[in-house]
């Protein structure tokens, strides 16, 4: 009987690559808190796994056969955030507490996917081993 990795993993083999692009948008919008005109980005998350687990991808067309093909998946859509603070003056939109609130819980949610992932694979190689 073959096994179906799609199958026995779910959605949480998506969510824990969308999990980590969702931090490097955050961690960017923390590193940028003091540069002026920097405008907060946020990724719209559920559309971000839609488009992992559809498995869409970047098509680019290119101009000369010597350049590299694109085969980037589609990562979902970064939109700037919506300012939750008074404008400082330097149109810098960035929250830092806001993002490092979004940061710890995008971090705990990704290490919940990993803990899942890890007794999935562990459930899996106990059933190879039939104990």
């Amino acid at each position: 009987m073959a096994i179906s990795f799609d199958r026995a993993l779910g959605i949480h083999q998506h969510t824990v690559g969308v999990r980590e692009r969702n931090s490097e948008v955050i961690a960017t919008n923390i590193a940028q808190a003091n540069t002026p005109g920097f405008k907060a980005k946020g990724m719209d998350f559920q559309k971000a796994l839609q488009a992992a687990s559809s498995g869409a991808s970047i098509s680019l067309s290119r101009t000369d056969s010597r350049h590299i093909p694109a085969s980037s998946t589609v990562s979902g859509e970064i939109l700037y955030r919506v300012p939750t603070q008074p404008d400082t003056g330097d149109g810098n939109t960035v929250d830092v507490d806001l993002e490092r609130n979004l940061f710890m819980q995008n971090q705990i949610r990704h290490q919940a996917s990993l803990d899942f992932l890890g007794s999935k694979f562990k459930n899996l190689t106990k059933s190879l081993k039939g104990e």
